[in-house]
């Protein structure tokens, strides 16, 4: 980040069991293609293999990983726990998230925990970097040097709100962001220079790979925020190969995001292995 570089992140999904095998092939296919790759955290409250063990997994093959944790599953003693034991672990960079609702997964009668969100967390680090702990209370076994970043919604509908939960996040210390997914980007512009501009922390723009009209309706409909242009979905609708027209627009809008800010955040569900395809038709070069 200190480079300047333009960054590239991908997001990879941790196994729904115990052999990771899958997940390390999907994150080997984007070492040197990316600048590290996003372990989720039980993202929409599916339970999956704890992104700890998977981003320590990543470590030893030489992969860095961006360690997502999310406030939905833990309470400030286990959050405590699981950050100090990552940094032991060799994992540097953590995504601070509140978490998805437990309805929306598959254990919808399970019981959320929500003790702190995003915030608080990005507070909770500082303070494990500083050697205290959340009551301030000296950590006698070290200090940890953990690298936050925070999640950003350009796209959100609040503009005010938006602007300020993005300066709460930076005053808790957050060094980069990582954007939801972005379809209108005469916002993301907007974003970049009302509320972002002078911030000097880096920020991802989300692109997402569209698979289908199908899919992009789909997206439509089950994700708040966003709205995928009708020309866009038209576009996956008239093409002969629908899946290849989205690399195409996923693409484009890794080129219009070059134009706006410092890199992307690429995400590709279940398709995780067409992200190379992706930056080479965005002629982005692979990560030295």
């Amino acid at each position: 980040m200190k480079s300047g570089k333009f960054l590239v992140t991908a997001e990879i999904t941790p196994p729904k069991g115990g052999d990771p095998s899958h997940t390390l092939e999907l994150a080997q296919n984007l070492k040197n293609r990316v600048h590290a790759v996003n372990i989720t955290d039980g993202s929409r409250a599916v339970m999956r293999m704890s992104p700890l063990a998977v981003s320590a997994i990543l470590l030893q093959y030489g992969i860095e990983p961006v360690c997502q944790f999310a406030c939905r599953d833990r309470n400030r003693i286990g959050l405590q726990a699981d950050l100090t034991g990552a940094y032991a672990l060799g994992i540097r960079n953590i995504l601070a998230l509140t978490g998805d609702p437990v309805k929306a997964g598959d254990h919808p009668k399970a019981k959320a925990v929500f003790d702190m969100e995003s915030v608080r967390l990005l507070h909770l680090i500082g303070k494990l970097n500083r050697g205290v702990d959340f009551h301030k209370n000296p950590m006698p076994d070290g200090a940890t040097d953990l690298f936050p970043g925070a999640a950003v919604d350009p796209e959100s509908r609040s503009w005010s709100g938006l602007q300020r939960r993005f300066e709460r996040k930076l005053a808790a210390g957050a060094q980069f962001f990582q954007s939801q997914l972005i379809s209108d980007f005469d916002r993301l512009d907007k974003f970049m220079n009302q509320i972002a501009a002078g911030c000097n922390k880096p920020i991802l723009a989300g692109i997402f790979l569209l698979k289908s009209a199908k899919n992009a309706r789909f997206i439509n409909k089950m994700v708040p925020g966003v709205h995928i242009s009708e020309e866009t979905i038209e576009r996956l609708e008239k093409a002969s190969e629908p899946l290849q027209e989205g690399i195409n627009i996923a693409a484009e809008q890794v080129q219009m995001a070059r134009q706006l800010c410092h890199g992307v955040h690429i995400m590709a569900v279940k398709r995780e292995e067409l992200i190379p395809q992706i930056l080479d038709r965005a002629g982005v070069q692979a990560v030295k």
